[in-house]
């Protein structure tokens, strides 16, 4: 029998888990993923190897944790947020990395379901006598690897989808261009969640009425602005648009479908601009977005940042898209003429679990996680 994790192998895992947060959105499509090396040789236990999966996405954290460590590894115990990959790629697999340094013990948290991994690595260290705890602090520890999760598991991009709301539940006024709704720290938590995404998407609606940027704009995080992706069935971003004049510094796609103007797409092509071709739904005659998603997913890109305009979002939410919600509720009422958000607090309780809240100045903001996830 496994041995059953104690209170120190918590504190050990969550500290892990929090390791693995900072590289959430920059480690292409493999999760971030963190390890800790951890001996005890009669003084108490001691952290002597620590590694978080790099950018990019290599090397892996058991790699990085390992080499930190070094001799020290041996006899020791490693947590590991995600069992150890077990499939050989460009480099050796690390469950026998593990086994190599002389790890004695390994505790995992999240099981991985890639089919070259799910099982195999747990199998590799407990056939070379190491003593294996697995699903320790898992749903945890899959907060930070969530979309990485959902394109193994569902096979599409896993959607955040965040709104801010006025006090009466708006999100604009009707030909107003953008309002602000929300105050400065909760815009900058905005521009944080886009840089722990791997895309951000609006509607062509939201490009026409507010002509956005999609950047994180936060100092120092400028490089972690994530894809730009507009659902504009038929091309109607204008090439003078601030996505397009900006798509050669940050990447900027177009889902569309073949019906849009050659010489728009032309024009956009020539701005820098990538396109995504999509199957129309039959029933709407407009982009299918689980197709949409499947075919992002089909790209590596794990998590998806839903942003902009009531149809848009109300068509992620009606189709049972949303993983995510992120409500910010600013203290103020649009008041006639505004725009009616897709859900309000009542709505989102119903279909989504509230796992957090918190005060961003004036403003409230609640994230949930979809209830059947």
């Amino acid at each position: 029998m496994p041995e059953g994790p104690s209170e120190l192998d918590r504190r050990f895992m969550a500290a892990a888990i929090r390791l693995s947060e900072r590289h959430v959105g920059l480690t292409g499509t493999n999760p971030s993923v963190a390890t800790l090396i951890v001996r005890d040789d009669g003084d108490g236990p001691v952290i002597v190897g620590r590694g978080v999966t790099a950018e990019g996405g290599r090397p892996h954290a058991e790699t990085q944790a390992l080499a930190e460590a070094g001799a020290r590894a041996r006899g020791a115990t490693a947590y590991v947020t995600l069992e150890p990959c077990a499939h050989h790629g460009r480099t050796p697999p690390c469950a026998e990395a593990l086994v190599a340094a002389g790890i004695a013990r390994v505790v995992s948290a999240a099981a991985d379901p890639d089919p070259r991994v799910s099982g195999r690595g747990h199998a590799i260290l407990t056939a070379a006598g190491l003593a294996v705890t697995p699903g320790v602090m898992a749903a945890d520890a899959g907060r930070p690897m969530s979309g990485y999760l959902c394109r193994l598991t569902r096979k599409r991009a896993e959607v955040t989808l965040k709104l801010a709301l006025s006090s009466d539940g708006c999100l604009g006024r009707i030909g107003a261009g953008p309002i602000a709704i929300t105050g400065p720290v909760a815009n900058a938590q905005t521009h944080l969640l886009r840089a722990r995404h791997d895309a951000v998407l609006v509607g062509v609606g939201t490009v026409l009425e507010d002509d956005p940027q999609l950047t994180c704009r936060l100092p120092g995080l400028a490089d972690r602005s994530p894809l730009r992706i507009v659902i504009d069935p038929g091309l109607r971003t204008p090439p003078t648009s601030r996505l397009a004049a900006t798509a050669r510094e940050v990447p900027t796609a177009f889902a569309t479908l073949g019906a849009a103007p050659a010489a728009q797409r032309r024009a956009l092509a020539t701005a820098g601009c990538d396109f995504i071709a999509c199957e129309a739904d039959p029933a709407t005659g407009l982009v299918a977005l689980p197709e949409l998603l499947e075919d992002l997913a089909a790209r590596g890109i794990a998590s998806v940042l839903v942003e902009g305009g009531r149809r848009t979002a109300a068509a992620f939410l009606d189709q049972g898209l949303v993983d995510r919600l992120v409500l910010l509720v600013g203290p103020h009422a649009i008041g006639p003429g505004g725009i009616a958000a897709p859900l309000d607090l009542t709505s989102a309780r119903r279909d989504f679990r509230l796992e957090r809240e918190a005060c961003y100045g004036a403003d409230r903001m609640y994230a949930f996680t979809r209830k059947d996830r």
